[in-house]
């Protein structure tokens, strides 16, 4: 590496793994061997569907309903969304395989060495946003729980919940991809059979008659409604899709990694979501009990005796998925330039994680709203860089020069001006065709829609559509695929 490589750790090949695999991880962001790489395609369901089939995905049945729109067009949105976006995390994965590293380093050769910076914040900023909205979600459940069981409530009941379920993922996270492995492994199979059941126990809460009543929308309410579902699935996890991909084999098939992205993210919460409207259709006081404490108004279905159980696997169930989040986030860290172990950064995040969790639980008078806006405007961003990457990993016939990703003077260079400036205009763009539902929850993000004049202001058909997330992800992947193609061809001769 030249002298003036970015300060990092070097791009030669990481420590061999052990013939059994250690508890604590040390792999940073560097590469990983092939003696290391020993995962196989269907090793990719087990952190997806274990994420994913959280009992929590039932509360975006009352979020779609909430655009106006009735359960079929609904349902289709949801199968639609879910599946799509899972699918795009899986093209991102293909990076994984091809290049060794985590996605935001891979994400180097579309920005340059220094240039990836600008969406690594945005990704950074993305799975801190998450993995706190998760463990929020855990702590506010864990009040109703003991509330409805008439345990202790109060202050206390929240800041133990919050520094017991902050540690478990917090250690989980500094153990690593291994521990990780393990641990969802587990959680698969014992989250969804206890979400299985209920379902089960729910069924006869569910009134078709109340449900076939929800009147039709227009397409722009589809349209929102199926935007919020891409950015809360698929999306909300597309910047760490080739986190777990890296350790697959060299020889493994680009469909298959894609595939196995698709099932294991998609298939819980294609079920999950119906089951919810079903629910949310039924019942108008729960819809909106969901608003304020999603997981906590999904506890009031069920009896007493069952709450314990509920619980106990509701809590596992976000705790795996703010796992992924949080140990990305610390990757996403390292490849910003700090220069700390991969453990230390997963616990830095930590910090920040339990600080956010505090504030939203004791102080924050919503949660929903907030989130809500959040996702929006941060997916704005992250759309955009997810059309640039894909177009760029479908235009290479070849691996990454591996040892390029760390080098400023390499084949991909320091700033990759075209992806920045494409990233940026489509940023803006995109803030300018949404508009923040949540203003009194969120009033920071009132600026955006400043574009909506033409299409009827932000008091138009067309304002909560949020347009602005699929034009700018459409526009990124259009100019990147014509614009960079003759650069990327270059590269690859080099």
């Amino acid at each position: 590496m030249t002298s003036d490589a970015s300060a990092e750790p070097p791009p030669g090949a990481a420590p061999s793994a052990p013939r059994h695999a250690p508890l604590l991880e040390t792999t940073g962001i560097e590469i990983v061997t092939d003696a290391q790489r020993t995962a196989r395609p269907h090793h990719l369901f087990w952190p997806w569907f274990a994420a994913n089939v959280s009992v929590f995905g039932m509360s975006y049945g009352s979020y779609l309903l909430g655009f106006g729109i009735s359960f079929w067009q609904a349902s289709i949105v949801a199968v639609v969304g879910i599946v799509v976006s899972f699918a795009l995390c899986g093209l991102v994965a293909i990076a994984g395989k091809r290049g060794s590293a985590p996605t935001m380093v891979l994400s180097r050769a579309a920005f340059g060495v220094d240039g990836q910076r600008l969406p690594g914040i945005a990704s950074w900023l993305t799975s801190i946003g998450w993995e706190t909205s998760l463990t929020i979600t855990a702590v506010l459940a864990t009040a109703t729980v003991f509330e409805a069981l008439g345990w202790a409530t109060g202050t206390l009941v929240s800041v133990l919940a919050t520094l017991a379920i902050a540690g478990l993922v917090v250690t989980a996270s500094v153990l690593g991809y291994h521990t990780i492995m393990r641990l969802q492994s587990v959680l698969t199979w014992l989250t969804g059979l206890c979400t299985v059941v209920f379902m089960l126990m729910t069924i006869p809460h569910i009134h078709w008659d109340a449900v076939a009543a929800q009147p039709a929308g227009s397409a722009q309410q589809m349209l929102g409604a199926l935007t919020m579902v891409m950015t809360g699935m698929g999306l909300g996890w597309i910047n760490i899709a080739a986190d777990w991909s890296r350790y697959q084999r060299r020889s493994t098939s680009d469909g298959a990694i894609v595939a196995w992205n698709v099932i294991g993210g998609s298939v819980a919460p294609v079920v999950l979501v119906v089951f919810g409207l079903l629910l949310a259709g039924s019942d108008p006081e729960l819809a909106a009990g969901i608003e304020s404490d999603p997981l906590g108004a999904l506890v009031t279905l069920l009896p007493l005796w069952a709450l314990i159980p509920f619980w106990i696997v509701a809590v596992l169930t976000l705790v795996s998925g703010a796992v992924l989040g949080i140990y990305s986030s610390g990757l996403t860290l390292l490849s910003l330039g700090i220069r700390i172990p991969r453990p230390a950064a997963a616990a830095v995040d930590g910090l920040i994680l339990t600080a956010g969790t505090i504030w939203v639980v004791f102080f924050a008078q919503d949660f929903v709203g907030p989130f809500q806006s959040f996702l929006i405007t941060l997916g704005v961003p992250i759309a955009s860089w997810a059309g640039i990457l894909i177009a760029d990993i479908l235009t290479r016939r070849r691996d990454y020069d591996e040892a390029a990703l760390f080098d400023r003077r390499g084949r991909y260079g320091s700033v990759d001006w075209t992806s920045v400036t494409t990233m940026v205009i489509a940023s803006v763009l995109g803030w300018g065709l949404v508009v923040n539902g949540y203003a009194d929850d969120a009033p920071w993000n009132n600026w955006q829609g400043y574009l909506l004049g033409p299409l009827g202001g932000k008091d138009g058909t067309w304002a909560y559509s949020n347009l602005g997330v699929l034009a700018a992800l459409v526009l990124s992947f259009a100019v990147t695929l014509i614009a960079r193609h003759p650069t990327i061809r270059r590269q690859e001769k080099q």
